[in-house]
């Protein structure tokens, strides 16, 4: 079982800046996805970012050009930077550990996720 911490979230302004972390313990394999996701109060829990073992990546809509997902295979970290925030991106922010193939961030089925973080809050006032 691969154990995730993530960092980084606390409270900005619209238009600022931050960055998550997601440090991983335990061997998350050769050929892997990681996500991050976000749970707004009385939202669903949806996929923000991924990112594979081979460096692709993908976002959701609402965060593209705006989001960073990033990986340092050295340390075994995931990061978010996440820019000109929104009060709209207020949430839990959480990493995972998803199927080879991304399927909890594309299907949308958690049932696919691995490992999650404990989650980190993000707050952004207007």
């Amino acid at each position: 079982q691969v154990r995730l911490v993530e960092s980084g979230g606390g409270s900005v302004q619209s238009g600022g800046s931050l960055r998550l972390s997601c440090a991983a313990s335990g061997y998350i394999g050769s050929t892997y996805c990681m996500d991050w996701f976000r749970q707004a109060p009385g939202k669903k829990r949806e996929g923000v970012a991924a990112i594979d073992s081979a460096g692709r990546t993908n976002y959701v809509d609402s965060v593209k050009g705006r989001f960073t997902i990033s990986q340092d295979k050295a340390k075994n970290t995931l990061y978010l930077q996440m820019n000109s925030l929104k009060p709209d991106d207020t949430a839990v922010y959480y990493c995972a550990v998803d199927s080879p193939s991304c399927s909890a961030y594309y299907r949308g089925d958690h049932n696919y996720i691995k490992s999650w973080g404990q989650g980190t809050q993000v707050t952004v006032s207007s």
